[in-house]
This record gives C-alpha cells, structure tokens and sequence, in this order.
C-alpha cells in the first residue's frame, strides 16, 4: 500500500516538475523579415503586429514565453537559404515568421519543409507555397497572388471595361497577380491586350508609361509595393494617363504607401483582403490598440497579417496546451482554426491559405475606404498541392 502511494507521489512530482520545466522554457520565434530596403516599412508592421498580439495576451501564447531571433532577409532570394538556417540550423526556432518577397518565401518555404520546421508566411504570396510546395507544417496568414488579382476581375467587366494592360515587376509576385486577374477578366469576357514588366526593384517607368499611351486600353491594372508603388502612381498621375485610362491595382499599391503618395493615389480602386473603414467591433479594437502601441501609427494590411500570425499560433498551442513539440496536433490545430481577423472571420484551406473575403477599395485622404466585396470567401485553387 504504501510502495503504491510512493509511486504515486513520485509520478504526480515528476509530472509537476516537467510542466514546470515546460513552462519555463520558452517557446522560439524566428523573424526573417525585410528590415532594409524596399520593403522595410513592411517588414516592421508585420513584426509590430504579431507583438502587439501577444502583448494582448499577456505575454505569452499558450500559456509559453516567447523568444525572438531576426534576421533581415534584405528581399534578396541569393541570400535566403542562408538566412533561413540562420534561424531553422544555428538559433533552432520553433517556428519561422516571415517573408515579404516572394522569391526569398520560395527558398524559406523549401528549408522549413525540409526541416520539417513550423513556417508562418505573413505576406508573399508565391502561389507554389501552399500549391505546390506545400507542407504539413506550412500555412500563410496572407494570401496567395492568385487571389487580389482574380478579385478584380469582375469588378473591371462590370464597369464596361474590355480591354486592360497590366503591368509588374518581372517575378512571381507581379506575375501570378496579372495571371489572377486575367483569368477572372477574360472569363467576364474582356481581354489583355499587353503585359508590360520590368525587373525588381527597377522604376524606371516612363518607357512603359509612353507604351501604355500609344496602346490606349481602357483600364491598366497594376501590381507594385513599397517605394516602387509610390514612385509608379506618382510617374502614372504626372504623365495625365489617368484622365483617360484608368488605373487599378492588388491593393498593394495603395497599403502603407498613401502618406507618400498624397494626391496622386486619390480615387484609386484596388482589391485586398483587408481595408480601412471595416468599422466592425473586431476591427475597431485592433486599431486603437495598434496606434496606442506604436505612436498613433495606423495599421495596415501587413500589421494585420503579422497579428493574425500569432492568433494561428495561439490556436495551436492552447490545443497542445504549450506542448509545441507535439507538432502533429499543433498543426492540426491551426489548420482547423477559425481566425477572428480584424480583416473579418477566415478558415484555412487544406493547403494552408486563408479562405477570405476580397474587399473593393478606393483611396480617400489617406486611407483605402472599403466600398464593397469584391469577392466572398475567396479560395486558392491550391493548384499541385499533394498533402
């Protein structure tokens, strides 16, 4: 009786002591983010959003402390499998946020999945991510290109437009973005006429801008971001193209760049998953809690998808109750997961994509207004993806 009662004393100490030893280790976070360059600004909100929600949470997620490890990935694809075993090989992170750039999400996508390490894409959009390339331990809290391109499709037709131009930066991103848009356009029965490209970061527009005015379409559809979305609508407005043929864009051209841009965005019409002016309760609460962190800084797209990175996570260790390590139902967790979005309540596909709504928005002031859904629940076709 009493050898029972020791053993059970025993297991019932042991058990105390591993939860606490669980406790105390914390859980690590790898940042590979762009800190420099054209895309720094993005970079930062991505980060500022997924703090500011454990910061909400007290703290921790799962009941866990965090550690962070950051690498600027500089939105250079030559240097992304190093920078990526930075965080996967040398600091040995639990998980991996990140990237921006397409391009370096392809290199971090191949070196988590081989590692078979937790990767949270809080913004590239390379369709093979969760196409392709996918994975049981890869999920985005974005997009995939395919889907702000293929939202504006049937916005375009609807206003008589039947014949656009699109133009990009030559990589993934800009191209599976026009693909998107003239799959939808074509099926609403308009026509691309040209696809004019130039090479990332290149913005040197005019060439492009004299093209567009000989061809004369009815509507030019645009992707770029950044500095280089500042610098294009600013190039399209001073040519006066705008007067006769219309601009449109992925939101991406008018997110986190409108300060910059000023009277040149004014009216602009873009498609994305997210915009100003949601006035929901969800929404409302997420932005007077970023702007009181962060010095009245208004949130955007990329601080959204940041934040809701740690809602994923949170959704997977309260199922494993901070266990991380068991990775198989951590994953399943988060792939089951209903995100309450400041962007608006999404589910993730098989793939690992977000399933979400598409929102209409023209530029007033400085803010994107939503002025309609574009597209309800849009899903990824998630084209090649074997899980």
């Amino acid at each position: 009786m009493h050898r029972a009662l020791n053993r059970a004393v025993i297991a019932s100490a042991l058990a105390l002591t591993a939860s606490h030893a669980l406790a105390a280790d914390k859980i690590k976070v790898g940042f590979m983010l762009p800190y420099s360059g054209t895309y720094a600004a993005l970079g930062t909100a991505i980060e500022n959003g997924f703090k500011l929600y454990v910061a909400e949470q007290g703290g921790k997620l799962g009941g866990r402390e965090l550690e962070y490890f950051k690498v600027d990935d500089e939105s250079n694809p030559a240097k992304a499998s190093e920078n990526a075993n930075r965080l996967i090989k040398r600091d040995q992170v639990d998980v991996v946020i990140g990237t921006v750039h397409s391009g370096v999400a392809m290199a971090l996508a191949k070196a988590a999945k081989s590692s078979d390490t937790t990767l949270i894409v809080t913004n590239a959009g390379a369709d093979a991510i969760t196409g392709a390339m996918c994975g049981p331990g890869i999920f985005r809290t974005s997009f995939s290109n395919w889907q702000p391109g293929y939202a504006m499709g049937p916005v375009a037709a609807a206003k008589g437009h039947k014949t656009a131009v699109t133009i990009t930066w030559k990589y993934a991103s800009g191209e599976e973005q026009m693909a998107g848009f003239r799959e939808s356009f074509e099926k609403a029965g308009g026509k691309i006429v040209k696809d004019l490209t130039l090479p990332f970061p290149n913005v040197e527009f005019q060439s492009l801008l004299t093209e567009i005015a000989s061809i004369k379409p009815d509507m030019v559809f645009a992707f770029f971001a950044g500095g280089g979305a500042v610098k294009f609508v600013q190039d399209y407005h001073a040519s006066g193209l705008q007067k006769s043929i219309p601009l449109y864009g992925t939101g991406f051209l008018t997110d986190g760049t409108l300060p910059a841009q000023g009277n040149a965005a004014q009216g602009l019409l873009t498609t994305l998953h997210y915009a100003d002016g949601l006035n929901t309760p969800r929404d409302n609460a997420f932005r007077a809690s970023y702007a009181k962190a962060y010095n009245d800084l208004q949130p955007d797209v990329y601080a959204v998808q940041g934040y809701d990175a740690a809602q994923l996570m949170q959704s997977g260790l309260t199922a494993v109750q901070g266990n991380i390590a068991d990775k198989a139902k951590f994953r399943d967790a988060i792939r089951s997961a209903t995100i309450d979005s400041p962007r608006g309540k999404f589910t993730l596909s098989a793939a690992g994509n977000p399933v979400q709504d598409f929102y209409l928005r023209e530029v007033s002031g400085k803010e994107n207004k939503v002025v309609d859904v574009a597209v309800k629940q849009l899903a990824d076709p998630a084209q090649g993806c074997k899980l």
